[in-house]
């Protein structure tokens, strides 16, 4: 529903993934609260294939989610581009960080 960016939290000095809400989407207000609720669920969850989210809010008029940027590649990669095993991609899903290299 957004758009995904490589940012730097200039305060903390770290790599931050900024999901931009599109003007369009965020005017209108189903798509506003979807985005929301999002932030929400991604924050109430302690996972290690989730990303933590940092903050919610907006700026200039940009509507935006900063969270932890995690480098490498995406499960979409992996699933397409390696030909992994599905037993190895359930246990990456699953939380197994040994797999996740």
């Amino acid at each position: 529903m957004g758009e995904v960016y490589l940012a730097e939290d200039t305060r903390l000095h770290r790599k931050v993934a900024l999901k931009i809400l599109p003007t369009e989407l965020a005017a209108n207000k189903d798509r506003m609260r979807r985005f929301e609720q999002e932030a929400q669920a991604a924050a109430a969850l302690n996972h290690p294939n989730i990303a933590h989210i940092y903050e919610i809010g907006e700026g200039g008029g940009v509507n935006f989610m900063a969270m932890e940027f995690v480098d490498g590649v995406t499960l979409g990669e992996k699933i397409h581009g390696e030909r992994t095993e599905l037993k190895k991609l359930l246990n990456v899903i699953n939380g197994d960080t040994n797999e996740r290299e």
